[in-house]
């Protein structure tokens, strides 16, 4: 490109010498022909070569650009690569926070339930308590009753520490003694008037009698009336 343009050049420089010859020719100028010369090949070079130095610089120019641009693509390709590298980081830390925060919420619901859920057994256990309560005083009023009616009161040998078993356990001794109090007031009855009930069949009344101490006060009011 660059011969093309010092040959366009030299035709340009050609014609304009042709022209002012002809020029001189009409005003009737003469002038010898070796005085007309055109530029010679050394005063082409000689003014060739600023261009020579532009073009040399130019292409130095050129070669670094291509250089430079040669690293600055390598750069934006490092570049590029750390970017896709830093976004599965953050795609990944993404999903990680996602992950922490849906096992925080099942941590926190997890601690709710738990929370409830002791709530819950604390209110069954008051429950339960009050329910204890309520048995172990209804087993010692009766217990007690046991005591008023047959004077009679015991004491538990090997206790088991539980206010609710021990309370049972005195409410069956109570409970064993009254049972055969009724045997031996039946037994008594049975053989005192023997004609009075049925060899085969028991009376209603001895199943209604609490205890031996009635037996004892009944017999006694009849014992009064005899005599």
């Amino acid at each position: 490109m660059a011969t093309a343009d010092l040959g366009s050049t030299e035709w340009e420089r050609s014609k304009i010498s042709a022209q002012d010859i002809n020029l001189l020719k009409k005003l009737g100028i003469s002038k010898k022909k070796d005085s007309l010369r055109f530029p010679s090949e050394e005063s082409s070079n000689a003014s060739n070569r600023p261009l020579m130095k532009e073009f040399i610089r130019l292409g130095t120019q050129f070669v670094g650009y291509h250089d430079h641009a040669k690293k600055l693509e390598a750069n934006l390709a490092e570049a590029n690569k750390r970017a896709d590298a830093l976004a599965l980081k953050l795609e990944q830390s993404e999903k990680a926070r996602k992950k922490a925060e849906s096992d925080a919420a099942a941590i926190e619901d997890l601690q709710k339930r738990l929370q409830d859920a002791e709530t819950s057994l604390k209110e069954n256990i008051a429950q339960q308590s009050a329910r204890e309560d309520e048995i172990l005083a209804r087993l010692e009023s009766q217990s007690r009753r046991f005591v008023r009616k047959t004077h009679q009161d015991f004491d538990l040998e090997s206790p088991e520490g539980d206010r609710l078993l021990d309370a049972l356990s005195l409410l069956e001794i109570h409970g064993d003694e009254a049972r055969e109090g009724l045997a031996d007031a039946k037994a008594g009855l049975l053989k005192l008037f023997p004609y009075f009930f049925a060899k085969k069949k028991s009376p209603r009344l001895l199943l209604l009698l609490p205890s031996a101490s009635i037996l004892k006060k009944i017999l006694g009011s009849i014992c009064d009336k005899k005599a």
